[in-house]
């Protein structure tokens, strides 16, 4: 099995760029994932997010996340639970608008420093949206357009414990799934590993790293390189020791955006794969059929586009 890809951006400043790119190129392409170092955020800003975001689920969550555990019984449990991902989560939205003042419990400090993360991230993301169009041969700024829609793209954050489990061959801490949305951003924990994804039918690690951010792709940028990236199935597993923290941070398309494979690649493949459709209806599709397979959405949008 090759090993997992894994990135140093400071490598695109100098002589090993056009290596680099490739690397980025073959990760898009054959494995969905990939893994950055060097990315531009700083080490100690990424410890404060961590110690902030642990602490927060031990002062606002852990009891919570206890309880429901005993309401439901789970410890009693002897087949496998398939509606339950082992998982204590709080999302923050920071594009268009903002909810992060609204967001309870959150202390002040913590509050300040998602709003700061969430900044580079969505830097760093609309970086990356650049290196893919430039391996992808179509025009700078292509994707961030394509997910622009009448407001601007969505982005928010979804923050995940995933607590020690007595039974994790029965439960998972999360089901497994492809992303919806545009490029994935994740800040995991690097002692606690858990993340897998799929690649040619077996589930492979993604390699917990000391300050490190795993980039995944959705579902709307396979549709709009045309099947040339693919969006790839992963689950997190449940683990019986050590409380993993996952932060991860969605730049998606806006809501209103119009997805449809980007014309220069149709031409190149001489094939549309992937019906045009507005985001805000995948999503509606994707709410109910998240942990199914990818394709039937796609195939039920293209009676969709043909019924507006």
């Amino acid at each position: 099995m090759a090993s997992f890809p894994v990135i140093n951006m400071e490598k695109l400043n100098g002589e090993e760029r056009a290596a680099t790119m490739e690397m980025i190129k073959d990760a898009c392409e054959n494995w969905g994932f990939f893994e950055l170092v060097k990315h531009g955020i700083s080490p100690e800003f990424m410890d404060t997010v961590e110690r902030l975001t642990k602490e927060h689920y031990r002062k606002c969550m852990e009891q919570r996340f206890k309880e429901m555990v005993a309401s439901r019984g789970v410890e009693a449990v002897q087949s496998e639970i398939n509606d339950l991902d082992w998982e204590s989560t709080f999302f923050l939205r920071h594009l268009p608008i903002s909810n992060i003042a609204e967001v309870p419990d959150l202390e002040e400090q913590y509050r300040n420093v998602m709003k700061e993360f969430a900044a580079q991230l969505e830097k760093l993301a609309e970086y990356l949206l650049d290196l893919l169009c430039e391996n992808l041969g179509i025009d700078k700024g292509y994707l961030k357009k394509a997910f622009y829609g009448s407001k601007g793209p969505t982005f928010g954050t979804k923050v995940s414990n995933y607590p020690p489990c007595p039974k994790p061959e029965l439960i998972k801490g999360l089901r497994a799934h492809t992303d919806a949305g545009g490029i994935i951003l994740l800040f995991q924990d690097d002692k606690v590993s858990g993340l897998q994804l799929l690649k040619d039918s077996e589930w492979i690690d993604v390699p917990p790293m000391r300050h490190s951010i795993v980039i995944n792709l959705g579902d709307q940028l396979e549709v709009i390189t045309n099947g040339k990236y693919k969006s790839v199935m992963h689950r997190v597993i449940a683990q019986t020791d050590g409380n993993r923290m996952s932060v991860a941070s969605f730049y998606n398309p806006g809501s209103d955006a119009v997805i449809c494979p980007a014309l220069e690649l149709v031409e190149k493949e001489n094939k549309e794969l992937y019906p045009k459709f507005v985001f805000e209806d995948y999503m509606k599709l994707y709410a109910g059929l998240k942990f199914q397979a990818k394709e039937p959405r796609f195939e039920a949008l293209k009676g969709h586009a043909k019924n507006n």
